[in-house]
Protein backbone atom coordinates (compact mmCIF):
# COMPACT_ATOMS: atom_id res chain seq x y z
CA UNK A 1 0.00 0.00 0.00
CA UNK A 2 2.34 2.32 0.83
CA UNK A 3 4.19 2.42 -2.67
CA UNK A 4 0.88 2.67 -4.43
CA UNK A 5 0.19 5.93 -2.42
CA UNK A 6 3.34 7.35 -2.96
CA UNK A 7 3.02 6.60 -6.53
CA UNK A 8 -0.24 8.07 -6.76
CA UNK A 9 -1.50 11.76 -6.93
CA UNK A 10 -4.69 12.06 -4.45
CA UNK A 11 -4.81 15.89 -5.26
CA UNK A 12 -8.48 16.70 -5.36
CA UNK A 13 -9.49 13.30 -3.81
CA UNK A 14 -11.36 12.53 -0.64
CA UNK A 15 -9.82 9.29 0.41
CA UNK A 16 -11.09 7.36 3.58
CA UNK A 17 -8.82 4.44 4.63
CA UNK A 18 -10.66 1.19 6.35
CA UNK A 19 -10.15 -2.07 6.85
CA UNK A 20 -12.19 -5.51 7.60
CA UNK A 21 -11.11 -7.19 10.24
CA UNK A 22 -12.92 -9.31 12.55
CA UNK A 23 -10.27 -8.37 15.50
CA UNK A 24 -7.90 -5.74 15.61
CA UNK A 25 -8.41 -2.26 15.10
CA UNK A 26 -7.08 0.05 11.79
CA UNK A 27 -4.61 2.00 14.17
CA UNK A 28 -2.30 4.18 12.85
CA UNK A 29 -2.49 2.80 9.16
CA UNK A 30 -5.06 5.42 7.90
CA UNK A 31 -2.05 8.68 9.05
CA UNK A 32 0.67 6.42 7.65
CA UNK A 33 -1.40 6.02 4.25
CA UNK A 34 -1.95 10.11 4.58
CA UNK A 35 1.84 10.89 5.02
CA UNK A 36 3.20 8.46 2.37
CA UNK A 37 0.70 9.71 -0.37
CA UNK A 38 1.55 13.66 0.60
CA UNK A 39 -1.39 14.67 -1.49
CA UNK A 40 -5.37 14.83 -0.89
CA UNK A 41 -7.95 14.68 1.75
CA UNK A 42 -7.55 12.32 4.22
CA UNK A 43 -10.38 11.42 6.55
CA UNK A 44 -10.43 9.18 9.61
CA UNK A 45 -10.11 5.88 8.93
CA UNK A 46 -11.80 3.20 10.58
CA UNK A 47 -12.53 -0.48 11.01
CA UNK A 48 -15.46 -2.31 9.68
CA UNK A 49 -16.83 -5.54 11.18
CA UNK A 50 -16.12 -8.17 8.24
CA UNK A 51 -19.68 -9.38 9.10
CA UNK A 52 -20.89 -5.46 8.59
CA UNK A 53 -24.88 -5.12 7.57
CA UNK A 54 -25.76 -2.85 4.64
CA UNK A 55 -27.62 -0.47 7.25
CA UNK A 56 -24.92 0.08 9.27
CA UNK A 57 -22.55 0.23 6.50
CA UNK A 58 -25.01 3.16 5.12
CA UNK A 59 -24.66 4.92 9.22
CA UNK A 60 -20.87 5.10 8.53
CA UNK A 61 -21.41 6.44 5.09
CA UNK A 62 -23.39 8.75 6.33
CA UNK A 63 -21.71 10.02 9.35
CA UNK A 64 -18.70 11.08 7.09
CA UNK A 65 -18.46 14.90 6.64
Amino acid sequence: MDTFVESYDFGGKTMIPFCTSGGSGIGSSGDNLKNNAGSGKWLEGARLNSGISKSELQDFVNSLK
